[in-house]
Parts: C-alpha cells; structure tokens; sequence
C-alpha cells in the first residue's frame, strides 16, 4: 500500500500488538492524532512506550517509523542527506521527512539523548506549523502525519541526575502522559 506515493509496508503493522489500557491513554493518543497534536511519552525502560507506540501505529493504520535516538544522531539523519549515486548528487530522506512525506508515525525513542542542535528541528513540526524545514534543500517536507517522542528514564534515579537533556515545554505542545 503506498501513501502519498511512497511505499512503506515494511513500516506497517499488520498484526495486533498485545498491549494493556492502563487509563485513558489510547483515546488521549486518538484524539491527538486527529487534531495533529504530538505526543511525548514518559516512563521507565520496560514501561511500554514502544508497545504503545505500536499498537496506536495498528489501530490507526498508520505506518510507525522508529528512531533510536542518541548523542552521535545528526540532523541530516534525520531529515536526509545528498549521497553521490552514479557520479551524481542524489538527495536521500531520512526518517523524519518519510514519515511526514508519507503521513506515518514517527517515533523518536528516547530523544532526550539526541543533541540540542539536532532535536531542534522537530520544533516546527511539534508547534502549530506542523511541517519540517529542510534547509540542504531550500523547503519543506510537508504537513507533519504524526510525530511522537518517547522519554525514557532509568527506575530509582531522580530525574535531574539522569544525564539527559529535557526536553523543552513548548516543543511538544500536547498531551504528555
């Protein structure tokens, strides 16, 4: 099945992901979705922020893209890069910009260990522009299909002494739970 022209069905989960309410979370996450609002998941490895994160991709039948964040993640792995093909420059998406070009899911697992000069370039795409600049190409992705971060923090440690960044309030301005 293709969206907006590009295929993602490795992306695509097409069997029901066991996961367990714990409250109200999947109709919180539902209604974000519809008003294109992000999500930012908090908890403890283990918790099941990526189960979560799945079984939403399922029940909306969006395709789910995850990215593993990390001190070494750059911007241009996540939004893309020219790579010499052929002897020719030809620009390769990252991650980011194929999820927003194909309307999926984009899961940034734990992204308080992304550095600041590269989770900076969610900010237009979690505030109410919902697009991703990309300046190597001189335009946007597009209108954002859904972009959520995962937080992970380590049990019985506070959360000031985790080593992590925070992540700024008003770059995910929507439901946190």
């Amino acid at each position: 099945m293709a969206e907006r022209g590009i295929r993602l069905d490795a992306h695509r989960i097409t069997e029901e992901p066991c996961y367990l309410p714990q409250g109200d979370e999947i109709r919180i996450a539902e209604v974000s979705h519809r008003c294109g609002m992000p999500l930012l998941l908090k908890g403890p490895t283990g918790c099941g922020k990526t189960r979560f994160m799945q079984y939403l991709a399922w029940r909306l039948d969006r395709p789910l893209i995850t990215v593993s964040c990390h001190d070494d993640l750059s911007t241009s792995d996540l939004v893309g890069r020219y790579l010499i093909r052929a002897g020719e420059a030809v620009w390769m998406d990252g991650p980011l910009t194929l999820a927003v070009r194909a309307g999926a899911i984009c899961y940034l697992d734990e992204v308080v260990e992304a550095r600041k000069d590269t989770t900076v370039v969610i900010h237009p795409l979690a505030d109410d522009r919902r697009e991703l600049p990309i300046e190597k190409r001189g335009g946007t992705a597009g209108r954002a299909g859904g972009i959520h971060a995962g937080r992970v923090l380590q049990p019985g440690l506070p959360e000031r002494a985790q080593g992590s960044q925070t992540i700024d309030p008003a770059t995910f301005r929507g439901p946190e739970f």
